[in-house]
């Protein structure tokens, strides 16, 4: 027999957490918040520690490294800055990701530690951490003041770093909690093939948009090392170039992967896509040195990439359903959970870059995720509706054929037959019997006429006894022969007659 593998629910009924006090629960959970948010910031400070020591003219001092660093911990909070030249709300996505594993992972060390099981429980460990990640990120947005070189809006710094970090708490405990199941056990199971086909549309365009980045980066290796000999050629700038290119890179992906929609994106009067073209300055910065120089006519065949994940998506999808409308289900959802992960994207990719010619960084996100759904639901649909199987065709017969008639019909027609037939063998019964009562009130008076006629016979007095006849009181059975008196016995039977 195949092993089944038990449901979230059984094994939430035979396995038993720990016991922890009220008090116990809470010392786990402060200490795992705060220290989420003391890993963190720790991290940003050595980062800035590792760029200061390096650089030429810095000066380095513990107390400038952990004040310089508030800034920085909300950057990588995805909280944008305001500075006296404007505003910097392009902010690298690889801190934020950095980040957000860090908390992920406190958040599951908690949820172990307390032997947490059902999804409910995971409220204590999320509110927890985002609670201590919004009071730390609220603070600093308020001590940096409104007179600061550097500055922050308190109000989008508390929602802001309460936001990230509850995203990556949750996403901590989904696996150990159930709640992953919990989800998927509410969706059916073609909708399931379509996240997950939208989930394998969005990784297969990033992976063409980092492909064709990295293609233009080796193709203009040239412009990219004079770049870098640019920024003066110490270890210190070098180093610190090097880490905002890296901090930056996956915006450059998200990025190329608009470029390979067709949607494009630019800075500026900047404006580049496949179709599209509009030159212009641009940051010296090594990392936009993969951008194109001119317009080409090689440049639209990019789009053959996305409608070819299209293609993918679709014979991801052919056998996801029996019938042909059901696949083309799974396919519009794998492609709106693909336009709504590229939506994401775009929106935390760009931003205000100060008030410079370079300003803004605009990567359409409404425009992406449009064509997005576009790519993937028109080639996908197309595959997997000729690709999969097809329902068989039913023939219609001249003759119903039994096998298809309900047995409940046959039933009722055998009650029905003999429901008539005792019908009629009632009143066959019911008219026998009324005859019968008829031919016996007809012989009634036949019968009466019959005794009285038996009646006048008793009294006949041919009819004595021959005893009283005789006076001698003959023996009867001396009688004379009666072949001797039978002609007159006729005679008088005659003359009675009469």
């Amino acid at each position: 027999m195949p092993v089944q593998t038990p449901s979230h629910a059984a094994v939430t009924e035979s396995v038993r957490p720990p016991e922890f006090s009220r008090g116990e629960r809470a010392r786990v959970l402060a200490m795992t918040a705060a220290g989420s948010v003391v890993v963190s910031y720790a991290a940003v400070a050595a980062l800035l520690a590792l760029v200061s020591s390096t650089a030429a003219h810095a000066e380095f001092s513990t107390t400038g490294v952990l004040a310089a660093s508030a800034p920085g911990w909300l950057v990588a909070h995805h909280v944008p800055l305001r500075f006296d030249g404007g505003q910097l709300g392009v902010l690298p996505l690889l801190p934020t990701v950095l980040l957000m594993l860090l908390a992920s992972r406190a958040a599951a060390g908690a949820a172990d530690r307390l032997g947490l099981f059902e999804p409910l429980q995971a409220r204590g460990v999320v509110l927890s951490i985002a609670s201590a990640h919004a009071v730390t990120g609220g603070v600093i947005a308020f001590l940096m003041g409104d007179e600061g070189v550097v500055r922050a809006t308190p109000a989008v710094a508390f929602f802001g770093c309460a936001a990230v970090s509850g995203v990556a708490a949750v996403a901590g405990v989904a696996q150990r909690c159930g709640l992953v199941e919990v989800v998927f056990e509410r969706i059916d199971p073609v909708a399931r093939h379509g996240l997950r086909a939208g989930a394998m549309a969005l990784f297969a365009l990033t992976a063409c948009g980092a492909l064709l980045f990295a293609f233009g980066l080796v193709v203009s290796w040239p412009l990219t090392s004079s770049l870098f000999d640019q920024t003066g050629g110490t270890l210190g700038t070098g180093l610190g170039i090097w880490l905002m290119c890296l901090a930056y890179l996956p915006n450059a992906v998200v990025g190329a992967l608009s470029y390979v929609v067709g949607a494009g994106f630019s800075l500026g009067a900047v404006t580049v896509s496949p179709l599209v073209f509009t030159g212009g300055p641009v940051p010296a910065v090594p990392l936009l040195a993969a951008l194109p120089e001119q317009q080409s006519p090689l440049l639209p065949l990019v789009l053959i990439l996305p409608g070819a994940t299209g293609v993918l998506v679709g014979f991801a999808l052919r056998a996801a359903a029996g019938t042909p409308r059901a696949r083309l289900r799974a396919v519009l959802v794998a492609a709106v959970a693909a336009g709504v992960g590229t939506l994401v994207l775009a929106a935390v990719a760009g931003g205000s870059l100060g008030g410079g010619a370079f300003n803004p960084v605009t990567i359409p996100a409404g425009l992406l995720a449009v064509l997005t759904v576009g790519w993937i639901a028109l080639p996908g649909g197309v595959v997997a509706w000729f690709a999969g199987p097809r329902p068989p065709r039913v023939v219609e017969e001249p003759e119903p054929v039994a096998d298809d008639e309900p047995e409940d019909d046959y039933e009722d027609e055998d009650d029905d037959f003999e429901d008539e037939d005792f019908e009629d063998d009632l009143e066959e019964l019911e008219e026998e019997a009324e005859e019968e009562d008829d031919y016996d009130d007809e012989d009634e008076p036949v019968a009466e006429e019959t005794a009285e006629e038996f009646e006048e016979d008793d009294e006949d007095p041919g009819d004595e006894d021959p005893g009283d006849e005789d006076p001698g009181g003959e023996d009867p059975d001396d009688e004379e022969d009666p072949e001797d008196d039978q002609p007159e016995d006729r005679e008088d039977l005659a003359d009675k007659r009469d």
